[in-house]
């Protein structure tokens, strides 16, 4: 009797030993992928016999009960995380399941360019094919109460950097992370502000940082060109900024800014209004920034282009009309 339990003891424990050993030799097996990278995705709330079975609907060959079996002896079985993720050839099984549970998904990046418009951004948002489009059917306003500041304009809010996450999430979260970027970019910048600047709040101080993004050609000049709309507001002078009509003008500019154009009352029209536009007209880089809280000391009230990026300063209207006419007159003859 004694020998057969001894037997039968022995029988299971080289079977488990085999088991154990089999386990072993499956958990450090290269995997067999359709393609390298191979790419699957795990939905949120997923368990690990669902993962496993998304990962398999994927074309990886997992076998399914072994990788199941391996999570749940390693205790990995509630530490799945949801999200997008490439694996390449050579991984085996316990490295995927460490892959999983790390969280370690895809990495790509978005790019938010200085000087863009919100409307130029959604529309970059939308046709980025790695970014979940949770956005793409709200307004604008219904995207500022997403982001908890209901009411106001979305234009400028958002700071211009390369933002790199997770392939699949939300636009909405991006936009997020963009948006208390610039919060606290511009808080720190107008902490560290110039003093007597006529700004009465940093909104007011991210408008002209725009209008200063916009109006740069030379990344050297943003200072100057800073200081001449300064002094243009502190003397009660129009700003005249094309960029600003261009942008009230919206979708009817063709790209060729009419004396007609000038003279068409906008919000944004600051020929024909005083003060500063009522919203930014572009997200404004940190240089941008920095120059509309800290501009250069000049007596200039003008600028003109002179066509090869940079601009020529006027301290008068007489030496204006000068640089007008050399620069922008003789061109166009």
């Amino acid at each position: 009797m004694w020998s057969w339990i001894k037997r039968i003891s022995l029988l299971a424990l080289c079977l488990t030993l085999l088991a154990a050993a089999g386990l072993r030799w499956y958990a450090y097996s290269p995997l067999k992928l359709p393609s390298d990278p191979a790419k699957f995705s795990i939905k949120a709330g997923s368990s690990l016999k669902s993962a496993t079975r998304q990962i398999v609907e994927s074309g990886i060959e997992l076998r399914a009960w072994q990788f199941n079996l391996l999570g749940r002896l390693l205790g990995k079985a509630a530490a799945i995380k949801a999200g997008s993720y490439e694996i390449n050839s050579g991984i085996t099984p316990l490295a995927l399941l460490d892959k999983l549970t790390a969280g370690d998904v895809a990495r790509v990046e978005f790019v938010f360019v200085e000087g863009w418009t919100f409307r130029q951004l959604r529309a970059a948002l939308n046709a980025d094919p790695d970014i979940r489009h949770d956005s793409a059917e709200l307004s604008d306003a219904e995207i500022m109460k997403e982001l908890d500041d209901a009411g106001r304009s979305p234009e400028g809010l958002f700071f211009p950097d390369t933002y790199v996450f997770g392939k699949g999430t939300s636009d909405l979260d991006i936009l997020k992370r963009a948006y208390a970027a610039m919060d606290k970019r511009l808080q720190t910048a107008w902490q560290q502000r110039a003093p007597d600047l006529p700004y009465r709040n940093p909104y007011e101080a991210l408008i002209m940082a725009s209008v200063i993004e916009k109006e740069t050609g030379q990344a050297s000049e943003r200072a100057m060109i800073a200081g001449v709309f300064v002094n243009r507001l502190r003397k009660g002078m129009l700003l005249q900024t094309d960029p600003s009509v261009i942008y009230g003008l919206g979708e009817k500019f063709d790209g060729n800014l009419r004396k007609k154009d000038l003279r068409a009352d906008t919000p944004h029209n600051t020929y024909t209004r005083s003060g500063l536009p009522p919203t930014p007209i572009a997200m404004p880089g940190l240089a941008a920034l920095q120059a509309a809280l800290n501009p250069a000391q000049t007596s200039a009230l003008y600028f003109v282009a002179r066509g090869d990026g940079s601009s020529e300063f006027s301290n008068t209207l007489a030496e204006h009309g000068r640089a007008v006419d050399r620069f922008q007159r003789r061109r166009r003859r």
